[in-house]
């Protein structure tokens, strides 16, 4: 029998540490766009990694949001067990996903092929 709630868990991580990140964070240091791509919490429920993109033209801003993303790790960790029922409130750690980014840039190799 298939085990649905790691996925179920998993989702509502996703979305709940999406809107704290939109809601309730009040860093001046988070300026960029923020999207959490994904959310992987491990099967004893004791660490949530959370896949981010940041969106932003420079590296700096960036590497500022994500600074302030993870030093904010405990906020998110408190307001998550606030709003989900679990045994366990896991550890968030937050991972920078590219994987956005470099499809970007696939796609914009295939169209300088395409021109030629």
């Amino acid at each position: 029998m298939p085990n649905y709630r790691g996925g179920r868990i998993n989702e509502e991580v996703k979305k709940e540490v999406s809107d704290i990140i939109r809601n309730n964070i009040k860093d001046p240091r988070l300026t960029a766009m923020i999207s959490v791509t994904d959310a992987v919490v491990t099967k004893d429920l004791r660490y949530a990694n959370i896949y981010i993109s940041i969106f932003s033209l420079s590296e700096e801003e960036k590497a500022s949001t994500f600074s302030a993303l993870k030093s904010s790790s405990g906020f998110v960790r408190k307001e998550l067990g606030h709003r989900i029922n679990l045994r366990h409130t896991p550890e968030v750690l937050f991972q920078l996903d590219e994987s956005i980014e470099k499809g970007m840039h696939i796609d914009s190799l295939l169209e300088k092929i395409k021109e030629k």
